[in-house]
């Protein structure tokens, strides 16, 4: 792999700064041009856009960096924390049982669309899905299908449980990334225009709309103007519960490893999936408390600014080059991730559903925890704790669902 232009992690942070405050600048300009421009298209699309395009030409690396570590251990759950420390979870309970049932609906794509997208590819490029023993196309794709119905943890036990070759299973993250990251993407996307989207859906989001204009009821109530000491107080508590989370994390999951290994298949096992779980329900047993007033001097604000790091992060990880260095594969993907996607827009539209449920159930699915929050903030900062409980149910429920769809695609190879 060619070495990129800049590989000390300090230049590139600043690069990827330099981005969000060039979109963020952009965005609010008074300029006609970028006001048209922004109309159409989202700025957290375009903060994730652009990383991928820095990466693809050579001038900074995903793989290269620790960038993406570091905002995805440390700045991730610190931005939960620091979004989920002011919601009302009792009016989160009132969106109803739609978010489940988009949720479910995305699993349910998953487990089929993987067998269909085989079938279809064998038809007109049987070598595509092809192959014998360990390296064998259908072995490789049992990893995509826990990495998208779960996460690392379920794609790494696919990996073990279906003996999936070490070549195949490289270029398989290839293309877990790369279809992941271009479905983001469209969901991005979609949460700028989502009221049109809404109305073509006929669905009802006043529950929602409902549950924003609380919080910015509540915002407005305890706004003040922060001193040093208020962000130093955010900040103690953003990175505190962190600290705590992670403490927990790597007690839990190393002790459930040495007792239970078999608990594994619900990723109890992944210190990520502690820290995440520990780390949000802190921030909600907190959001029960005087610390909720925090959102008065910026909390969410600082919160926002970290997932916005976390997306650029996650930006440069995706080189879109890959995509014509094995092309078979990427096509047996795109009919795989466009099953899932056909199948929720006509959920949606049966049950109403607003596009808020149909992307942050799609994302909880596909990209799990460090990005289902980020598509849920899209539509509200105060949405994001929506996507992190339904990433959970994804990693609890992912090997399951990955083992069947694995099972399908055998039959079907």
């Amino acid at each position: 792999m060619q070495t990129p232009l800049f590989t000390n992690d300090a230049i590139v942070f600043g690069i990827l700064i330099g981005i969000l405050a060039f979109v963020f600048t952009t965005s609010k300009s008074e300029n006609p041009s970028w006001k048209k421009f922004y109309k159409y298209i989202p700025t957290l699309l375009l903060c994730y856009f652009i990383p991928s395009v820095f990466n693809s030409l050579g001038i900074i690396s995903g793989e290269e960096s620790n960038l993406y570590f570091v905002a995805s251990r440390y700045l991730l759950p610190t931005s939960l924390v620091l979004l989920t420390i002011s919601i009302d979870l009792p009016e989160i309970k009132k969106l109803g049982p739609k978010a489940i049932i988009m949720f479910l609906t995305g699993t349910v794509g998953i487990i089929i669309g993987g067998p269909l997208a085989i079938l279809i590819v064998s038809v007109f490029a049987p070598d595509v899905v092809g192959g014998v023993g360990p390296e064998a196309v259908w072995r490789g794709l049992t990893t995509v299908a826990g990495s998208w119905i779960g996460g690392g943890a379920n794609q790494a036990a696919m990996k073990e449980i279906f003996g999936v070759g070490d070549t195949i299973f490289s270029a398989m993250i290839a293309v877990d990334v790369i279809i992941a990251n271009i479905w983001m993407a469209f969901l991005l996307y979609g949460a700028g225009i989502h009221e049109r989207i809404d109305a073509k859906f006929h669905a009802d989001n006043s529950a929602i709309t409902e549950l924003k204009e609380k919080i910015e009821a509540y915002r407005a109530q305890i706004l003040r103007i922060p001193d040093l000491t208020d962000t130093i107080m955010v900040m103690a508590v953003g990175f505190g519960v962190t600290a705590i989370a992670h403490l927990g994390a790597d007690i839990i999951a190393p002790w459930i490893g040495e007792k239970a290994p078999g608990l594994a298949k619900f990723s109890l096992t992944s210190g990520f999936f502690w820290l995440i779980v520990l780390a949000t329900t802190i921030a909600l047993g907190l959001s029960f408390t005087k610390a909720r007033e925090l959102e008065g001097v910026g909390a969410s604000r600082y919160g926002s600014l970290f997932l916005y790091i976390l997306v650029a992060t996650i930006g440069m990880k995706m080189n879109i080059m890959a995509i014509f260095e094995n092309p078979g594969l990427f096509i047996v993907g795109l009919i795989w991730i466009a099953f899932h996607a056909i199948l929720l827009i006509v959920t949606a539209k049966l049950i109403h559903a607003p596009f808020f449920f149909l992307a942050v159930g799609s994302q909880a699915n596909i990209g799990g925890a460090a990005s289902a929050p980020i598509v849920a903030s899209a539509f509200h900062p105060s949405l994001a704790p929506v996507g992190v409980l339904l990433a959970v149910l994804g990693y609890a429920i992912g090997t399951y669902g990955a083992w069947i769809c694995a099972i399908l695609m055998q039959v079907g190879s």
